[in-house]
């Protein structure tokens, strides 16, 4: 002050006017004020950033790589200016009329208060960063939870901004929300919906990000990549991507692999149609090839002894197929089919394994396979059980069976020929 005093005395001994003396004072101390302000700024971007950018790498922790970020602490830094002008100005105006310290204030307080909403910004990305990365959170709808805080946070900030410029108390601008609050509904509905059921998703353990699902009636069905406030992406097998709105999967049925995925194998049932008319009994003959399969020796001596034994207990003679015991083709077919599954190491032998017969059809008699492959991954998976059918198809004509086939335009031609 004594300084501004004595400028103002050799203004007015060089003929200045009293008031313009007092206006060139206000400009200097102003430009002063700024000066320091920008100072203190430009010492806390230079030293005191780069002292904590030092000190945090030499830490072991990665979380405070994260949070002390140079993009937050700049954006942190950008506080002290306007902080220093908010509180120094009166010095610069102390003369001047309340109207435009008032003014100047304000202006100072909203820049305050924007640069404060675009630190937490930042910082809520930062912590989602750490957390993204953390294996117990990578698969959990993380984004969408940051986006509904950042919606909280400039909604928020925009009423203490508006609160500040007309002058009222935002905590009223607030409570006068509640008049409002169906234009807000009508205006966030599809983020509040969103956040509802993410929050539902999250909860119940419905959905996460790497989750394969199927939703046909949205045309989704691969993994999911991303679960934001408004929309699921799904990255289809195919490589498009479908979005999804949150609310949809909550309040529609979709279908969760990820079951599939934890447990021990991936199921495959699937049947291949037997001919009715190659369905036989057992000869000697064919007994005695049988036995020459490793998987079915011991199975056909044991059947043959319970077959023996029982024909005996009702005095049936065992060359007498009517009213007698014996084994059929397809039942000895049945139990290799079992024994080779069970002897594979691509099977999981700890979950359900069978070979069962359908229903006859007019396309013969289904037999299928029940089983859960040990690998799970698509391609593998399809190779499993590939390999499983290829083996069906080749050895089915050793039993004497016949695959069901609907005739071809090739099979009328060779009747054609024999006639």
């Amino acid at each position: 002050m004594d300084i501004l005093k004595t400028i103002d005395h050799f203004l007015i001994s060089w003929g200045i006017a009293p008031s313009k003396a007092d206006t060139f004072d206000q400009f200097i101390a102003f430009m002063l004020i700024l000066a320091i302000a920008f100072l203190a700024d430009a010492v806390c971007r230079k030293i005191l950033l780069r002292v904590v950018a030092q000190l945090v790498k030499k830490t072991k922790a990665t979380w405070d790589d994260i949070v002390f970020d140079h993009k937050v602490m700049v954006r942190l830094s950008r506080m002290v200016a306007p902080i220093i002008i908010y509180h120094l100005i009166p010095v610069a105006f102390a003369e001047s009329g309340s109207g435009t310290l008032e003014f100047v204030r304000h202006i100072c307080l909203i820049y305050i208060i924007i640069v404060f909403l675009n630190f937490v910004n930042a910082f809520l990305k930062a912590i989602y960063c750490v957390y993204s990365e953390m294996e117990q959170f990578r698969d959990r709808p993380l984004k969408g939870l940051l986006q509904t805080l950042q919606v909280i946070l400039w909604l928020v900030g925009g009423i203490v901004i508006v609160g500040e410029l007309i002058g009222r108390d935002p905590l009223s601008l607030l409570a006068g929300l509640g008049a409002s609050a169906a234009i807000l509904m009508l205006v966030f509905k599809d983020s509040i919906m969103g956040f509802v059921s993410g929050v539902q998703l999250s909860a119940n353990d419905m959905l996460k990000v790497g989750d394969w699902i199927a939703m046909p009636k949205y045309g989704a069905d691969g993994t999911v990549i991303e679960v934001t406030l408004n929309t699921v992406k799904v990255r289809n097998w195919d490589n498009t991507i479908t979005t999804i709105p949150p609310y949809l999967l909550v309040s529609d049925s979709f279908q969760n692999w990820r079951g599939m995925q934890e447990s021990g194998g991936r199921r495959v049932k699937r049947s291949i149609n037997i001919d009715m008319t190659s369905v036989k009994f057992c000869t000697p003959e064919m007994l005695e090839k049988y036995r020459k399969i490793q998987l079915l020796k011991e199975y056909v001596e044991q059947t043959e002894q319970v077959i023996r034994a029982y024909n005996e207990e009702h005095g049936i003679d065992n060359s007498i197929l009517v009213n007698g015991r014996r084994q059929t083709n397809l039942g000895v077919f049945r139990a290799y089919l079992t024994a080779y599954l069970k002897s594979l190491p691509t099977v999981n032998k700890e979950l359900s394994c069978m070979v069962r017969q359908l229903q006859p059809t007019d396309r013969g008699i289904p037999i299928e396979l029940y089983f859960f492959s040990a690998i799970k991954e698509w391609v593998p998976y399809e190779g499993v059980q590939a390999d499983v059918f290829d083996h069906v198809l080749a050895i089915i004509p050793e039993f004497d069976l016949q695959v069901f086939q609907l005739p071809s335009g090739r099979d009328f031609h060779k009747n054609a020929l024999l006639f």
